[in-house]
């Protein structure tokens, strides 16, 4: 099994309990802004259920995804609703989504297969929908925590998604960590729109 995967499923209860109160209310204003009312969202890595809570009260339709068993069940508990357990290399989505949310979970990719995952999840993604995802800022790569990071600058990351010809990048934002005590720790938000095209 994935090492970062076995990490969540090992330790599911203090990770809930050290994100399930942290507030992304400003991110995801700004994401729902970029998303029609009542559309239909992806939270890819969708870890312990609070995101994809947050959009359905809000009158969204949402898909959640995470590779790990006790994230999906804790998702499940809290909303009410299944959550798919497969890793994101594995995911085939089944409909089209208004935007995909990938809030602090496709930092556990390698750089290869994060352009790979966002390529192809990518093309499930309606034109003009919106794809977000976040980053811890740095330039780290490798196991920190007894989990795998990539740590982006916004020059890396710029780099990185501009050879992902279905996307382009609407914003960059950086942001402190809302988890208490944690607030010296810093987030690059990206928010990237389906361009439209001929794929």
């Amino acid at each position: 099994m994935n090492k970062t995967i076995e990490y969540y499923n090992d330790n599911a209860e203090r990770f809930i309990q050290d994100t399930q109160t942290a507030s992304m209310s400003d991110i995801q204003k700004t994401f729902l802004r970029m998303i029609p009312e009542n559309g239909t969202i992806l939270d890819l890595g969708c870890g312990a259920g609070r995101d994809s809570k947050a959009f359905l009260d809000a009158g969204y339709k949402v898909v959640s995804v995470d590779g790990s068993k006790k994230m999906c069940e804790a998702t499940t508990q809290l909303t009410g609703m299944p959550a798919i357990c497969s890793t994101f290399q594995d995911y085939e989505p089944e409909e089209m989504f208004d935007g995909i949310w990938a809030c602090a979970s496709l930092l556990h990719l390698t750089p290869e297969e994060l352009k790979e995952v966002v390529s192809r999840l990518s093309l499930s993604l309606k034109t003009g929908g919106c794809f977000y995802m976040s980053f811890k800022q740095g330039d780290f790569a490798g196991v920190r925590n007894d989990r795998y990071f990539t740590d982006f600058t916004e020059e890396s990351i710029r780099i990185l998604l501009d050879d992902v010809e279905t996307l382009s990048i609407d914003s960059i934002k950086t942001t402190s960590d809302v988890r208490p005590g944690r607030e010296l720790e810093k987030w690059l938000n990206v928010f990237c729109i389906k361009k439209r095209s001929d794929f």
